[in-house]
């Protein structure tokens, strides 16, 4: 597995993880595409996990001040539970765009709360809706 990233959205790892959202939040969720391409991605730097060569999990994390703001985190069905989106996290909070952090924080999916408590974050919301999901905001201090 091979963790990559870009903040250029010409390049074919952003092309990869747009395919990834599109796939998973559009036609999965039935989150509406206006909401999932927010426009937001041109201030991000993108994450896209490869494996064999094929992309396979994606986010992407936003510096604001001194806290990263992780959204998009998808993993296509094949790939589910192998480990490939705890990469591209970590990965996302090791990379150097993101050093001077103090923190990183998201809005979770409940149904991944689990997933990323094992990541070392904490729910710190009452439950919200976004796109229809019930999600809660979670964060995680350096």
């Amino acid at each position: 597995m091979e963790v990559r990233k870009t903040t250029d959205l010409t390049s074919p790892v952003y092309t990869d993880a747009r395919m990834i959202r599109k796939t998973v939040f559009v036609e999965e969720q039935g989150v509406v595409p206006a909401i999932e391409f927010d426009g937001s991605d041109e201030a991000a730097v993108h994450f896209v996990a490869y494996v064999d060569d094929k992309p396979a999990a994606t986010a992407r994390g936003t510096l604001e001040d001194d806290k990263v703001h992780i959204q998009r985190v998808a993993t296509l069905k094949p790939y589910r539970g192998q480990g490939v989106a705890r990469a591209v996290i970590l990965a996302l909070m090791d990379d150097s765009s993101f050093a001077r952090a103090k923190e990183f924080y998201l809005g979770a999916q409940e149904t991944a709360i689990g997933f990323y408590e094992k990541l070392g974050f904490e729910v710190t919301s009452e439950p919200f809706m976004e796109a229809g999901i019930r999600h809660r905001m979670m964060n995680r201090k350096l």
